[in-house]
């Protein structure tokens, strides 16, 4: 069978929405729903109205980050993970920022953060010292990484420009997405969405755990995995259908990235995919669209550079010129 409108898992749009219907009806509740509905509309009229923020409306995207954890008891004790340390994420929140956007960053609890990846690999109070027992201060050799990341992190959340949004697991995740697509919904093209989290394409449905901790005592464990839902398909045709959409693929073999990638781009209809192979991401990464590949690489004569810097620029003129097709 084909896709509906290319999108989705083969077969029937009907049979992907019960899917997805399925899966949110048997997630459990996202705790203080309403409460981050309300914040996300907050922060989208502040930056899509001209008397918020400076003063101009703002392009907003939603930038996921981290990987998503696949809990194995109600109660959770165990887990499946998704690597991501969610560099990527942060690196290109910053950079979107910079250029003037307002980011919706919904990020994995405990990953990195934006304007925190400069600070020192030592441990937090390691930053500090106690010079003469009544008032703290950052160590000299640490001080100017930690008032730029203060400073920069502040900034950004005081002009609106940064709206923080965590999850740990899959029910979360989606859950939260599917907010975000819908209060995005009525920005049409000025809104992107650059998914780099790495989602998990199998879980154990609620209903089917056991509540408390698996107990060892009962011998091998056999597990159940069911399919999580494409929801890139209920994003593109339901939540934001016009919003920019920028999807991630990664794989630890080259041979069968981009042929990966260049499936994903006509399965979900995104405008791009960012290509990336596990051991080379830091460096280099492709874009891949239907105007052809395009190979970003990091600028090894700049001192800390990043690939995120060029990769941003470039997804921000696609960005433009998808704006201004359609409004002609």
């Amino acid at each position: 069978m084909s896709s509906i409108n290319g999108l989705g898992r083969e077969g029937p749009a009907p049979v992907v929405e019960d899917e997805i219907t399925s899966f949110f009806g048997s997630a459990p509740p996202l705790k203080d729903s309403e409460k981050i509905f309300e914040k996300l509309n907050r922060f989208i009229e502040l930056n899509s109205s001209p008397q918020g923020g400076d003063g101009g409306e703002r392009r907003i995207v939603c930038v996921t980050s981290g990987g998503t954890t696949v809990p194995l008891e109600q109660r959770c004790v165990r887990y499946i993970d998704n690597f991501s340390s969610g560099n990527r994420g942060a690196a290109s929140t910053e950079y979107f920022v910079k250029a003037g956007y307002a980011v919706i960053f919904l990020y994995r609890r405990g990953t990195c953060q934006p304007y925190c990846r400069s600070l020192p690999d030592d441990p937090f109070l390691e930053c500090f010292e106690f010079p003469d027992g009544s008032d703290i201060q950052v160590r000299s050799s640490h001080s100017e990484a930690v008032k730029r990341a203060v400073r920069d992190q502040q900034a950004a959340v005081a002009e609106s420009r940064l709206l923080k949004l965590p999850f740990t697991n899959i029910f979360e995740y989606l859950q939260t997405l599917q907010l975000i697509g819908t209060a995005l919904k009525d920005l049409g093209p000025d809104a992107m969405f650059y998914l780099a989290a790495a989602v998990s394409d199998f879980y154990v449905p609620w209903n089917s755990m056991t509540e408390h901790k698996i107990q060892s005592g009962a011998g091998p464990l056999d597990i159940r995995l069911a399919q999580v839902p494409k929801m890139l398909w209920v994003l593109r045709t339901k939540w934001a259908p016009s919003a920019f959409c920028i999807s991630f693929k990664l794989e630890t073999d080259s041979k069968i990235l981009l042929e990966k990638a260049g499936m994903a781009l006509r399965k979900y209809k995104v405008h791009a995919v960012v290509a990336n192979e596990l051991l080379t991401r830091k460096e280099e990464v492709v874009v891949v669209s239907t105007d052809g590949n395009v190979l970003v690489r990091r600028d090894t004569d700049k001192p800390g550079s990043d690939v995120e810097d060029p990769l941003i620029r470039l997804i921000m003129d696609r960005h433009s010129a998808y704006i201004k097709e359609s409004h002609t």
